[in-house]
This record gives structure tokens, C-alpha cells and sequence, in this order.
């Protein structure tokens, strides 16, 4: 099938918004091919020419939300003062506050371990690209770049899903106050002595 067919494109469309409309709705384990075929109006073999399974399907449905956290990631001022949350921070926990449900569901314990792992990637990637363009905090030469990169991607997604699944306390201000106090931590260097 070629993916550049508009046809194609529209289906596509279609299944990814009944794959995140379902998934407002229920846990992701209990989607089926059958529900995405009949939210979707289409029938349960172009379901599966275009996607393998559900979980691959609403990963697809999620990058453009991959993409939005992994810029505001990419984004911060690494240099910014520890009690004052850059505004791509802030503004990355207000699109997950805005999807809260969603994020619940995709990083739960029931949701998507592809698009965790994705979540992470990207962030990675992201954070070792700004890392390798000289845009990392000084005093970490002795750890690799995209070590260092994956151990803060993995914290961010650790604690948007620990808040997500909290019920979001204190509102995305205080959580991403929260991250950055830690994030600062871990990205300052260790005393040598």
C-alpha cells in the first residue's frame, strides 16, 4: 500500500482518531479490532492492512503528542533559576493536564509499552541531540552524552506518568516546579573532591 496515497491518508485519519476516542473512554487493554473497525466505519481487514495491532495504531495516533513533549524538552533553558520554571516546561505539563486521561491510559499499567518506549526515544534523541550541539550543562564530560540523556528522558516520563496517575496534585505549575527543582539537580554536575 502506498502511504502516500490520499485514501490511505484519510484512513489512517480515521482509525487514529477512533483509537483516541476509545481510548478516552476505556482502558487500552480492552480495545478491540472490532470497536476501532466499527468506530472507524471501515471493516476489520483495513484495520490490520494499515496496522498491525491496536498498540501500534495509537502510538501512531500519539506522535504528534511525542512530538509536542519532546520539543518542550528540547526547549528548556538548562541554565534557567531553579525556582522558575521555564515556559516549555510549564507548558508540557499543561498538554498533558489537557489530555490527563489519555496519558493515564497510554503510560498505566494497562496502557501502551510502545509508546512509553517512544515517549522516551524521542526525548532521548532530542536531549542527546542538544547535548552533542554543545547545549549540555558543563561539569558532565565523565558521563556519556546519550547516557546522560536517557537517564533525564526517563525521569520526565517517570513523573508525568507518576502525575498523571496521582490525579494530577497541585496542577501542572507544581508539577512541573516539581521536575525542574529535580531536573536541575540532575543536571548539575557532582562535586569533585
Amino acid at each position: 500500500m502506498n502511504s502516500d496515497d490520499p485514501r490511505a491518508q484519510r484512513t489512517r485519519a480515521r482509525l487514529k482518531a477512533a483509537v483516541l476516542d476509545l481510548a478516552a473512554r476505556q482502558e487500552l487493554a480492552s480495545i478491540t479490532v472490532s470497536a476501532l473497525a466499527k468506530r472507524a466505519e471501515v471493516n476489520r481487514a483495513t484495520v490490520y492492512l494499515h496496522y498491525p495491532d491496536v498498540d501500534a495504531l495509537v502510538t501512531d495516533a500519539m506522535e504528534d503528542a511525542v512530538a509536542a513533549v519532546a520539543r518542550a524538552a528540547a526547549l528548556c533553558p538548562l541554565d534557567a533559576p531553579r525556582d522558575r520554571v521555564p515556559g516549555p516546561l510549564r507548558e508540557l505539563f499543561e498538554h498533558v493536564a489537557g489530555a490527563a486521561t489519555l496519558y493515564t491510559r497510554m503510560l498505566g499499567p494497562h496502557g501502551s509499552a510502545r509508546f512509553s518506549a517512544r515517549l522516551r526515544e524521542r526525548l532521548t534523541a532530542e536531549l542527546a541531540g542538544r547535548f552533542s550541539a554543545g547545549r549540555r550543562p558543563a561539569g558532565w564530560d565523565d558521563v556519556p552524552a546519550d547516557v546522560h540523556a536517557a537517564y533525564l528522558a526517563g525521569a520526565l516520563v517517570g513523573v508525568i506518568a507518576h502525575w498523571v496517575s496521582a490525579g494530577q496534585p497541585g496542577g501542572p505549575g507544581d508539577a512541573a516546579l516539581a521536575f525542574w527543582r529535580l531536573f536541575r539537580t540532575a543536571s548539575a554536575p557532582a562535586p569533585h573532591g
